[in-house]
């Protein structure tokens, strides 16, 4: 093809794997390497296709419940997705005497934490997530049931009557909209001033940092594509993001055969990021699409360097780790 439109890629960093995705993929992979195939993993590990195939073809089987692992499997490795799960899941593999490793990411871990302490020094406690997520069925899972009041919306943040007249506290999920969880927040304390909020900030800083990534791009391109899955509630945010900072096109892509090449006819500028869960290999699959009929120029613009890691299970810690490809 001659006579390619120009077009410059605008690539957000930090972008891709946070520290709590990569940990979790690490522990299943050396969990094949220590215990051999098959490693059972409950629930997508991370909500990604791509990765989920790929462990899938080194000998990891997907799971939604423990009860689907053949009783003849009850032996094998069973891990816990990145998400986290409620109290009562650990507790039946314990009651299965199954022998499980926990991929929960130590910043989901954190939030959990917090909400046992609220219940303990007697708290109602809220938090703020999406109905049917993993991480929110995990967390609310950690305290009996009824404990915990689900607010999605400024909304519900508003019309919520409390259920007894104890100290209030919320929690919130880790991978929300920054900017509309702040609205929520600012509604409850209007309502509630004494309120109890997190010592730190819940939403994780791979989720803030990505959004601020895409806040700095978004204004100065025509288009954003987000690389990641429907059901990642941090990939849907970027792309919601790109919407409210002005950009006229903005997609969320699994990947480059998802591309609707009508929606970029005539653009110059793009804006390219990706989900906490998405490989950088699906990033430059699609660079690499758009260089089959534009003549692409690439540009990183970076908002923030990311250095942390998390510790893995103590019986993973003696197999040498492959660490997963860095972004720019």
């Amino acid at each position: 093809m001659t006579n390619k439109p120009s077009l410059t890629i605008k690539l957000c960093a930090p972008r891709g794997f946070c520290a709590g995705v990569d940990r979790a993929i690490q522990i299943v992979e050396l969990a094949l390497q220590k215990y051999g195939r098959p490693v059972y993993v409950r629930h997508e590990i991370v909500h990604n296709k791509f990765v989920v195939d790929g462990l899938k073809a080194k000998g990891a089987v997907f799971v939604e419940e423990l009860e689907e692992i053949p009783a003849e499997d009850a032996d094998r490795p069973v891990i816990f997705s990145a998400h986290g799960v409620p109290k009562s899941v650990p507790a039946d593999a314990q009651a299965r005497k199954m022998f499980y490793l926990d991929a929960t990411c130590p910043l989901v871990s954190k939030v959990h934490k917090e909400a046992e302490i609220h219940f303990r020094r007697e708290r109602e406690i809220l938090l703020i997530g999406h109905a049917g997520h993993p991480e929110v069925i995990g967390t609310m899972g950690q305290l009996p049931e009824g404990t915990v009041t689900l607010i999605e919306t400024e909304d519900d943040a508003r019309s919520f009557v409390p259920k007894t007249d104890k100290e209030l506290a919320f929690i919130t999920q880790t991978t929300l909209s920054v900017d509309d969880t702040a609205g929520i927040v600012a509604a409850l304390k209007d309502r509630f001033p004494s309120i109890v909020a997190p010592h730190k900030e819940d939403i994780c800083y791979a989720t803030t940092n990505r959004q601020e990534a895409v806040k700095h791009v978004a204004p100065d391109v025509e288009a954003m594509i987000v690389v990641g899955a429907p059901n990642s509630s941090n990939s849907q945010r970027l792309r919601e993001v790109a919407e409210r900072e002005g950009c006229r096109i903005a997609v969320l892509l699994q990947r480059a055969s998802e591309i609707k090449w009508s929606d970029f006819d005539g653009v110059s500028s793009l804006g390219l990021t990706a989900g906490a869960s998405a490989p950088e290999t699906l990033v430059e699959e699609i660079i690499s699409a758009f260089e089959t009929r534009f003549n692409v120029t690439v540009e990183i613009h970076r908002t923030a360097e990311e250095t942390i890691a998390f510790n893995l299970p103590r019986e993973l810690r003696d197999i040498p780790a492959q660490p997963q490809k860095a972004t720019g």
